[in-house]
């Protein structure tokens, strides 16, 4: 029996090591398991905090994002107008332009002004219908007038031409005084010097202050400004072929008074930007052979006729316009 006794003895001693052990490695994986529970905890939470802190600079970016687009929205509200209801821009430009009173003298042969119910005032009228109905099957919006030689008579029918397209049409024209080397459509119609394109073109000056209101005569005028020795390198310049896109969105007719043909190479600019040409020839002056040559140095799809200035017919009246696209007459009068 005492071994027996003593037998139990030792087998309830190991037993109670062996549990004491259990426990002790029991309580070890516990602490571990507790370890990384707390640390998964700590991760938690520093990752909310960061992004509470990354929301908080989101939201203060917006509140700054906010405070800078405020002012715009506050122009917006001066000017009375919003993202959905455009300004009139058209109106804000046009509202900039200076005017200038005109005072065509009599022998400068503006006769859409001094001379209304003439036959030559009439004749300009009609080219201006004929201009009008062509551009319904093509562009039509900047129109270069020009001739083969000077002492033609281009700038009298650019003048002229401009003003009967404004009074009939009712529609916003420019008149561009492209010739800068010498330039007289600014004296014709006896409004003196003023900066225009030259000094646009150098940087000089800004379009809203190179651009005239011709109060009289209905329409807008661009004068040359300060006659240049570099002509032909200001007409080079890219910013000439902005400015007439430009011009372009906001007025109806550009015409374009150029320099001739011969021989100058300035008008070769000015024909590669128009959209079409009018060539002036004059009865008397222009020699076939000149003409010729004036002809050969345009485009055929852009010249869109030819008008004889100074034609006297079998009954003395002023006379025909030439179509020079299909070499047909198109009828109408021309003026002296």
């Amino acid at each position: 029996m005492s071994h027996i006794f003593d037998a139990l003895q030792r087998s309830e001693g190991e037993f109670a090591a062996a549990d004491s052990r259990s426990s002790s490695e029991a309580t070890e994986l516990l602490r571990r398991a507790e370890r990384r529970t707390a640390s998964k905890w700590e991760t938690a939470v520093l990752t909310k905090q960061a992004d509470v802190a990354e929301s908080a600079e989101s939201d203060t970016l917006s509140r700054v994002q906010a405070v800078a687009v405020a002012p715009e929205e506050t122009v917006r509200e001066a000017r009375g107008t919003s993202p959905h209801k455009p300004a009139d821009t058209h109106q804000e430009i046009f509202g900039q332009f200076q005017s200038l009173q005109v005072a065509p003298a009599l022998e400068n042969r503006l006769v859409c002004l001094n001379d209304t119910e003439s036959l030559a005032a009439e004749a300009f009228r009609l080219l201006g219908v004929r201009l009008q109905n062509l551009r319904r099957d093509r562009p039509l919006r900047k129109l270069l007038i020009t001739s083969t030689i000077p002492q033609e008579g281009k700038s009298m029918v650019s003048a002229n031409l401009a003003c009967a397209l404004a009074q009939r049409t009712q529609q916003r024209v420019l008149l561009l005084e492209g010739d800068l080397r010498r330039p007289s459509i600014s004296e014709r119609f006896g409004v003196g010097m003023n900066p225009g394109i030259c000094e646009y073109l150098e940087g000089a000056s800004t379009l809203t202050r190179s651009i005239y209101r011709l109060e009289g005569a209905g329409l807008w005028l661009l004068p040359a400004g300060s006659t240049k020795s570099n002509a032909l390198e200001l007409l080079q310049s890219r910013r000439l072929s902005t400015l007439m896109d430009q011009l372009a969105e906001n007025f109806e007719w550009i015409v374009i008074d150029s320099p001739p043909v011969l021989p100058m190479a300035d008008t070769s600019i000015w024909a590669r930007l128009a959209d079409g040409i009018l060539l002036v020839i004059r009865q008397g002056t222009t020699q076939k052979r000149q003409l010729q040559r004036g002809l050969e140095a345009f485009e055929p799809k852009k010249l869109i006729g030819a008008l004889v200035n100074c034609a006297v017919s079998s009954s003395n009246n002023d006379y025909y316009y030439y179509g020079a696209t299909n070499g047909s007459r198109r009828g109408g009068e021309s003026t002296r």
